[in-house]
């Protein structure tokens, strides 16, 4: 296998380019998108310099409390982006989102080092952030799709809720029917990824692995690791959010404790 070839600065400089392609379809059909895909770009090559560069220093210090640091902050960072983005109230609900994705992260990656992959040490940098990472990234848009459709379903279907509890259903009983709905609605697009991926797509972590010189048949068996990684995480943080949400946004009686979107 062919080792990795390295990308000059200057060859990226001049293959951005090619971005002169969608500016002029943003002019020609006055999108309006031009000053936010300057912003996006800006920030993403600035975010990924940033985050090449500590990755780097990461990998070098390996050290089991740092990751564990880097982890935990992921992790805040990734409850704030779904809490702000179904627009629900940030202070009450962070604990409870935070929960699910680290009871759906911690135990995944303590398998995948301990008992899968094996580095050295388990807790090598290289591997469990990056994963981690994956992971995260995935479950985070099955979160806020989860809890956007949850929430949407209940003020729609109000009254089919209000009928339920007076019947005596309890919250939990009675939100079951809109806990279905958001968990089909959240996971139904990795189902058909998975369906999907190796016949219509090559995966981003197959296809990096190629690239950086890694065997074909290696690629797969990691692209397989990780897509069963990231639906197992989707399915226990969703399920688990919308659980631990439910218990801290209705009462006992099943009135609303915070204010719902």
């Amino acid at each position: 296998m062919q080792s990795v070839i390295d990308i000059q600065w200057w060859q990226l400089a001049a293959f951005s380019l090619t971005l002169i392609i969608p500016f002029y379809i943003n002019f020609h059909y006055q999108l309006g998108f031009a000053k936010e895909t300057m912003v996006g770009l800006g920030r993403m090559t600035l975010q990924l310099i940033m985050i090449g560069l500590y990755l780097e220093f990461l990998f070098q210090l390996n050290n089991f409390m740092v990751n564990l640091s880097w982890l935990i902050i992921m992790v805040g960072v990734g409850t704030s982006a779904i809490v702000s983005k179904t627009k629900l109230p940030l202070k009450p609900l962070f604990f409870p989102v935070a929960m699910s994705l680290a009871a759906g992260l911690f135990p995944l990656l303590v398998v995948l080092a301990m008992a899968v992959i094996k580095p050295q040490p388990y807790y090598h940098a290289q591997y469990t952030i990056p994963l981690a990472g994956m992971l995260l990234g995935n479950s985070l848009t099955s979160n806020i799709v989860c809890l956007q459709s949850f929430f949407s379903s209940l003020k729609e279907r109000w009254p089919e809720y209000q009928a339920a509890l007076s019947l005596g259903a309890s919250p939990i009983d009675a939100t079951r029917p809109f806990v279905q709905h958001s968990l089909q609605h959240a996971l139904t697009p990795m189902l058909a990824t998975m369906a999907t991926t190796g016949l219509v797509t090559i995966p981003g972590m197959m296809t990096g692995q190629i690239l950086g010189g890694a065997s074909p048949m290696v690629a797969i068996k990691y692209q397989l690791m990780i897509m069963i990684a990231i639906f197992v995480m989707m399915s226990i943080s969703s399920t688990l959010c919308l659980f631990l949400v439910i218990r801290r946004t209705l009462s006992n009686d099943g009135k609303p404790q915070v204010a719902i979107a």
